[in-house]
């Protein structure tokens, strides 16, 4: 297969899986630490209107889903490509962190989640994953 193709192959497969792991992530979330008394979570006017009812523990999941999401996809990435493996995960970094920054400026929220979602579960994530996928 050309390496260019596969590249772009890792760099989407990245990007799928690393999506269905943010996804899911988000699904179970409100399963295991609730949402607060009378937040509607189901839209997402429903979720910027009572964002201000959100505890630091409702910050977890989504950091986790978006940390970890990242990462998988990475990971992915980094074995899927033919060359440049480190820039395939790198650019699933980006594409998430992009992604998060669009929801962040949807959404706001506090001040400290978005510094260490914006700083630690993107490009962070991406190189790790490159690092752990070398192994």
């Amino acid at each position: 297969m050309n390496p260019v193709v596969k590249n772009i192959l890792a760099v989407v497969a990245g990007i799928v899986v690393g999506s269905i792991v943010n996804m899911g992530i988000i699904m179970i979330s409100g399963s295991i630490i609730p949402p607060p008394e009378g937040a509607d979570i189901t839209t997402m006017e429903g979720l910027k209107a009572s964002i201000h009812f959100f505890e630091p523990k409702h910050f977890i999941f989504p950091f986790l889903a978006h940390a970890l999401g990242t990462l998988v996809g990475a990971v992915i990435a980094t074995k899927i490509a033919a060359t440049r493996k480190l820039l395939m995960a790198l650019l699933v970094g980006l594409f998430f962190l992009i992604g998060g920054t669009a929801n962040i400026a949807m959404l706001g929220g506090p001040m400290w989640f978005t510094a260490l979602d914006i700083i630690v579960a993107y490009m962070p994530m991406g190189y790790l994953g490159y690092k752990l996928a070398k192994k």
